[in-house]
């Protein structure tokens, strides 16, 4: 078997759903995925999403939209705490999922956040009840995000208050890891849309090596990669297979964060086109250059 001309490691919100209806809103985005997969393409979505929500708005799009079984297609979802196959050959479309136990937050922790979200700020949030791993808060959807970044700060307080409490290290994600082992177990991770509290160890650079141990599992790994996500976070993908030798892109769907410098091209879309548009761009350019 040729190795793949180019490897694919995709957020999921932002780039392929869009950040405002949670869905795939964007037709093409179906159409280029289905066939860059059926061109032997690996498409991984290495998202902090659950596998419900992947099953649901990921992959009932793509079967309907024709996936061919065979397809090196996989997710591995929050962060790299779960991971499985995709393809209209599995039951639902998703293969046995693998979860990654000693991710997992305490689970009285879980239930503090779930019963503080109904008490106090089921008018902004709810609580992710399909995580397996990680405790996931999420803006509604009727509510204006503005509305729900005025009011995040204050609950990541109280959700990094509840990990103190316990005893439990914790940082927030754009702190700088202390250097005594075994300080940090977890992080607090704000998001546009939400505040992901997940273990120290996970993040998009575990997801990228969790996405390359299921890819060499079913064939040779690709000349290149192309990353692509909506926030600074996301560059770990690209960070992490640069560092293991491979040559790799990234491409930044929502670069008003500002472009850190970067060993490897960082792309980003013309015309200040963002989001979904964006990387609705990219998978019809990079179907084009087959």
């Amino acid at each position: 078997m040729n190795a793949p001309r180019l490897g694919l490691l995709l957020d999921v919100d932002g780039p392929i759903a869009s950040p405002v209806s949670r869905t795939i809103a964007i037709p093409s985005i179906v159409e280029d995925l289905v066939a860059l997969a059926a061109e032997g393409i690996p498409v991984v979505f290495n998202t902090g999403r659950s596998d419900a929500f992947i099953r649901q708005e990921v992959v009932g799009p793509l079967l309907a939209g024709g996936l061919a079984a065979g397809g090196r297609v996989h997710a591995v979802c929050e962060k790299g705490a779960v991971w499985c196959s995709i393809g209209p050959q599995y039951e639902g479309g998703m293969g046995e999922l693998t979860v990654a136990e000693d991710l997992a937050l305490p689970r009285d922790y879980a239930d503090e956040m779930r019963d503080l979200v109904r008490d106090e700020y089921a008018d902004l949030v709810f609580f992710d009840e399909t995580k397996r791993a990680m405790v996931s808060i999420e803006q509604r959807v009727e509510v204006p995000n503005a509305t729900y970044l005025a009011r995040q700060p204050e609950f990541d307080e109280r959700a990094m208050a509840a990990l103190e409490r316990r005893g439990l290290g914790v940082r927030r994600l754009d702190d700088v890891r202390p250097d005594a082992d075994g300080a940090v177990q977890w992080r607090i991770d704000p998001t546009i849309i939400s505040t992901d509290v997940e273990s120290d160890r996970s993040g998009k650079d575990m997801g990228a090596e969790r996405s390359l141990e299921l890819l060499a599992q079913d064939g040779e790994l690709p000349l290149a990669w192309r990353t692509m996500g909506d926030s600074r976070s996301d560059y770990a993908m690209a960070d992490w297979l640069h560092a293991q030798g491979h040559e790799v892109a990234h491409v930044d769907v929502r670069p008003s964060d500002g472009v850190p410098a970067t060993p490897y091209p960082v792309l980003t879309a013309p015309d200040g086109v963002i989001h979904d548009e964006a990387g609705a761009r990219f998978l019809a350019d990079w179907r084009r250059t087959a």
